[in-house]
């Protein structure tokens, strides 16, 4: 493997399923179709969103085809993945509103001009109950119950809306829909990505592999999440966005380093050498 391959498959990676397929296709010169797809929950993409959108842009810049899905069908239903209670539906109002800007928040990212874009109601809501019944067959309730906010939830006597049931087998059918080789997300998404690899073999299609980012601390030291407020956003002006770097615990600095800047790693470990302080200005400049 070439060391841009080495470093896509480890930077920030936290799990790879199946990798040693997914390191055949790319040193076999195949351009491989590589989905990430964003729900427009909140107006803005946020830096921990955007880590997923760096490695869909290490993809592009190996000559691999990029998909790029703003989930606005599966936004009104809402992932529960990482929540410990049930998120509302949004309104259709709500979701578009928020997604107004979301491709071109991409974009900051990524090669508009090498980039295919989505947005899921183009396949999701035409689906009918015979087409969600044969999906929704491929899966046992005990497979959801047995994730760990899930179980945790239904333990503490919790409500588990079927609409959470359903949110993976939409996910999944997105991959169907594009054809995806590789699905991307943070280690919240697992259980949904690996839906997309159980549904595509029911429509002749080889199942994707996945590869699985880190999630990255907000500024509050928790997971950083738009319903915490502990986000540095990819829209914020530049003088906010140097200041919320700034504000991040000490220890975070590697770590948002490696996630969430292109400092070659190489590098890394003699930057955060250096006193607190001016690594986390750096740190601060790279960001911004």
């Amino acid at each position: 493997m070439t060391k841009d391959v080495e470093e896509l498959l480890s930077r920030g990676v936290s799990e790879i399923i199946d990798k040693e397929n997914l390191k055949k296709k790319l040193s076999s010169g195949k351009k491989l179709r590589v989905k990430l797809g964003i729900d427009p929950t909140s107006p803005n993409i946020h830096i921990g969103r955007a880590i997923p959108l760096w490695k869909l842009r290490a993809f592009q810049d190996l000559g691999h085809e990029v998909v790029f899905i703003v989930g606005d069908f599966t936004a009104l239903i809402g992932d529960t993945s990482d929540k410990e209670t049930e998120r509302p539906m949004l309104q259709e109002e709500e979701v578009k509103s928020n997604m107004k800007t979301y491709l071109d928040q991409a974009f900051k990212i990524l090669d508009p001009a090498k980039t295919e874009t989505h947005y899921n109601s183009e396949w999701l809501s035409k689906l009918g109950f015979i087409e969600i019944g044969k999906m929704a067959n491929l899966f046992g309730l005990h497979e959801f119950e047995s994730r760990e906010v899930i179980a945790r939830r239904l333990k503490e006597g919790k409500r588990i809306a079927l609409q959470e049931v359903l949110y993976p087998i939409m996910q999944g059918y997105d991959s169907v829909a594009i054809k995806a080789d590789v699905e991307l997300g943070g280690t919240d998404q697992r259980f949904n990505l690996l839906a997309g690899r159980t549904i595509q073999p029911l429509y002749n299609q080889e199942s994707q592999d996945i590869l699985t980012t880190e999630l990255i601390e907000g500024t509050d030291g928790r997971k950083m999440s738009s319903s915490w407020g502990n986000v540095i956003n990819i829209t914020d002006e530049p003088n906010n966005m140097f200041g919320k770097v700034m504000s991040i615990k000490d220890e975070l600095i590697p770590k948002y380093f490696e996630l969430c800047t292109r400092v070659p790693l190489s590098e890394i470990d003699k930057i955060t050498s250096e006193h607190p302080k001016e690594a986390k200005m750096r740190l601060a400049f790279e960001i911004t």
